[in-house]
């Protein structure tokens, strides 16, 4: 069989509205097409104006062009091709065009359909001032994995914690995502005050982030530690495992750099006994497909997935991706198993 080589690329830069609660997504979406006239989409969230898309996108097609569209590996070890986000895009769309070109969806050439339904985590809006009914109305909807975005405060956010467990009888799971906002000193003071509470985990609570502080800060706490935005490849998983401390990971697939590099990080973070999940930022459905994907095919992931798809307002689906009773189910239609719908694309392109 050939191989489909990359001959062209189309790049947007597109921006939807956000919810009440959230501003609007500006993203880049990437349209990879071959040879064989098999095609692969891609997204990423990327500081570029539209003013400059025609010089990037002849700099990446003269990167691209000629290459086969299953050399990843090759494609993701390109220095030109950074930052990591960008090589999540590209390698995205890649895997969508592989998928396509072989009829087959993602998750089963990356080890098969071992679930079909994901079950999900919600972000609870952070300027919300009824939390903790916002929490019950969610939990209502299925969802009883939540997560709290710290508000920089200790005592705040435990009496926040408080509220919503009382008020849901501590029938969710609930996070606190620190947001790196603490000093160790108040970082230790605030895992006292949570440690009673019932919390799942505590995400990255220090601002500085040293894995020997990380460690020593989860061995004096009962809390379960837990690091997302350190996380950007196998090797700063191997790190965590060799300090200790640290229980439980969260990964995302721009940081890492794609699907296969995020999966290599979350395979090392399991056979060290660590607890992992995915997390999606707002998306247009493309990038959160293709988390789903990867969710899909790998029992390495054992914690509820943060999908920030389902709080933007519109996307760029022809069907967008279904939730029920907080599960998503993983779209098992050829490649990523969406499909872009070129009019809705081109009403929300930045000029």
């Amino acid at each position: 069989m050939k191989s489909p080589v990359l001959t062209d690329l189309e790049l947007f830069l597109v921006e939807a509205p956000g919810t009440e609660n959230t501003p609007p997504v500006r993203t880049v979406i990437f349209h990879l097409i071959s040879d064989l006239g098999a095609e692969g989409w891609g997204e990423a969230h990327l500081a570029w104006r539209a003013t400059e898309l025609a010089a990037r996108r002849e700099m990446l097609l003269n990167i691209l062009a000629g290459r086969s569209a299953f050399d990843l590996e090759e494609l993701s070890d390109l220095s030109s091709l950074k930052p990591a986000a960008l090589r999540c895009a590209v390698e995205m769309a890649c895997w969508d065009l592989i998928g396509r070109f072989l009829g087959q969806p993602l998750c089963r050439l990356l080890g098969g359909e071992y679930r079909h339904y994901i079950p999900l985590a919600v972000r609870l809006p952070a300027d919300s001032s009824h939390l903790a009914q916002t929490a019950l109305e969610l939990l209502h909807q299925g969802f009883h994995s939540q997560i709290l975005t710290s508000s920089g405060n200790p005592e705040l956010d435990s009496e926040a914690i408080r509220l919503i467990t009382e008020l849901t009888h501590g029938r969710i799971s609930l996070r606190l995502d620190g947001g790196g906002q603490f000093d160790w000193d108040t970082a230790r003071h605030l895992c006292e005050l949570l440690e009673d509470l019932g919390l799942e985990c505590l995400i990255d609570p220090l601002s500085e982030y040293d894995l020997a502080q990380a460690a020593l800060l989860a061995r004096q706490t009962e809390l379960k530690i837990a690091a997302w935005r350190s996380v950007n490849s196998a090797t700063d998983v191997i790190g965590i495992l060799k300090t200790g401390g640290t229980r439980a990971l969260v990964i995302e697939l721009p940081r890492t750099g794609g699907i296969l590099p995020a999966r290599y990080a979350a395979v090392v973070a399991r056979a060290g006994g660590l607890e992992v999940s995915l997390a999606s930022g707002p998306t247009l459905g493309i990038s959160a497909a293709a988390m789903l994907h990867l969710a899909a095919a790998n029992p390495v992931f054992t914690g509820c997935c943060e999908c920030g798809y389902f709080s933007v307002r519109d996307d760029v689906l022809t069907q967008p991706l279904e939730r029920s009773q907080g599960l998503a189910r993983v779209p098992i239609e050829p490649g990523l198993g969406v499909v872009v719908d070129r009019n809705k694309l081109e009403s929300l392109q930045i000029a």
